[in-house]
């Protein structure tokens, strides 16, 4: 008996040991050996330009530059629900950029989410979607952005509180949600449709907008591409929860995404504004395998979202609602709306807008407050902002006017909230537009994608 407490004691110490060294085995990662940055004439210009497709498709710029920085850069403040991650320096800048990443430790970084110095990045950085990415197209990456001018440029430091301010309780993060698996090919579909999933669930991250996220960040798997939320605008669900009211087809997808707007659809907006815009430089196979990938994934269109009954319908409809909302539309927005005119001038019939039918009436505050803004060099559709010329509550109540007099939906609540949310949001981008000019350095951020 006088053993036991010893014996004990002894398990405990050897449970203690072995959970420190699982908790070290999930933790640590070795890093990588520094090099010489590579010349750029090292690289093959056909892959160069591989590359440089794919940074589009994957949007790098956009997370990656600021608004008043140099591309690739870094330094854009990323609003979580637990803090602002700023982006990193990708430029091969060899002190603060990627530099002296070999092409093995940035292969790292894009499947596995671990810096060439061995720490976790947040995943704000989608390598949830990157582990999909080949090894081929991960070449190309490297070659394009080793090849950019380099910037010397530090990031800010991140503003999260305490544990999540501490990159080791990122590997917790990746044990429970990092798939490893990478993409498989469905042998029953075409290859068109295999290279649209391979791009929409890889590189584009489609999904990191998408859908919707649980209380640790990560996406529900189970809910793929219902719904979610960017910059305080609504990702619309791209599934058969789509809530367009004529729905999407190959087609229309295609030209939506190549050029930013469509008809029977609406203009893009918000962060999908900066998607469309690189899209419109890949080449036309990329673009039409997403819209053909998407437009399986959406489900079968149903007769009574036919194009022709949904006008019908709307042009049968009673003027009904908020008064204030209507003599607000009738004075503002029906001449372009109602006019037929053709683009710049003609607004899209609101009868076929996603953004009266969703179910978040956010998108349509953002788009009546800022407008839409002209795109130098081409015939888009332009509308002017009411911020300045309109109350929140004239805003609400045209909101509400637009819900009730073109759509088949329930009217939507705490509008006047949502409208305010929104002018605020839109203040505080226009004030911070040149991004954190003061912030401290973050050393640790300094050799990180």
């Amino acid at each position: 008996m006088a053993g036991s407490p010893r014996i004990i004691a002894s398990i405990v110490v050897v449970a203690l040991v072995v959970g420190a060294a699982a908790v070290f085995a999930i933790v640590w990662r070795p890093a990588i050996d520094a090099i010489e940055p590579p010349s750029p004439e090292t690289f093959d210009p056909a892959v160069v330009k591989r590359g440089r497709e794919l940074a589009a498709l994957g949007n790098c710029n956009s997370c990656h530059t600021r608004r008043d920085g140099q591309d690739f850069a870094g330094g854009l403040p990323v609003p979580t629900p637990f803090g602002v991650v700023f982006s990193s320096n990708i430029t091969p800048d060899p002190e603060t950029g990627i530099g002296r990443w070999s092409e093995s430790a940035f292969r790292r970084a894009m499947s596995t989410g671990v810096n060439r110095a061995g720490q976790h990045l947040y995943p704000t950085f989608p390598y949830d979607h990157f582990t999909n990415v080949t090894d081929e197209d991960d070449r190309a990456l490297y070659a394009f952005l080793m090849t950019r001018p380099p910037v010397h440029a530090v990031a800010p430091r991140n503003e999260l509180a305490f544990p999540l301010d501490q990159r080791p309780v990122i590997a917790g993060w990746k044990l429970l949600f990092l798939r490893r698996e990478t993409f498989q090919p469905d042998p029953a579909k075409s290859a068109e449709w295999n290279h649209g999933a391979y791009l929409v669930d890889g590189l584009a991250h489609c999904g990191a907008c998408h859908t919707p996220r649980n209380a640790l960040g990560a996406e529900r798997v189970s809910a793929q591409f219902a719904g979610g939320e960017a910059d305080n605008w609504h990702a619309y669900a791209l599934n058969d929860r789509a809530h367009a009211p004529v729905p999407w087809n190959a087609e229309s997808l295609y030209v939506y995404l190549r050029n930013g707007w469509h008809p029977d659809h609406g203009t893009a907006r918000g962060p999908m504004a900066e998607v469309v815009s690189n899209l419109s430089t890949v080449p036309d196979r990329d673009v039409r395998a997403i819209a053909n990938y998407m437009a399986d994934i959406s489900g079968a269109a149903k007769p009574e979202r036919d194009r022709g009954a949904v006008l019908a319908q709307a042009e049968s409809a009673p003027a009904q609602g908020d008064p204030t909302g209507a003599a607000i539309y009738a004075a503002a927005c029906a001449s372009c709306h109602e006019s037929d005119r053709p683009l710049p001038y003609g607004g899209v019939n609101l009868a076929l807008s996603t953004a009266v039918t969703s179910p978040d009436p956010r998108n349509l505050a953002n788009i009546v407050l800022a407008g839409v803004p002209a795109v130098a060099g081409e015939r888009s559709p332009i509308m002017p902002g009411f911020a300045d010329s309109m109350t929140d509550a004239q805003v609400a109540s045209l909101l509400n006017y637009l819900r009730v007099r073109f759509s088949k939906e329930q009217p939507w609540t705490g509008v006047e909230k949502t409208v305010a949310d929104a002018r605020r949001t839109q203040t505080a981008l226009l004030q911070t537009s040149a991004g954190p000019r003061n912030a401290p350095a973050d050393p640790s951020q300094r050799d990180q994608p």
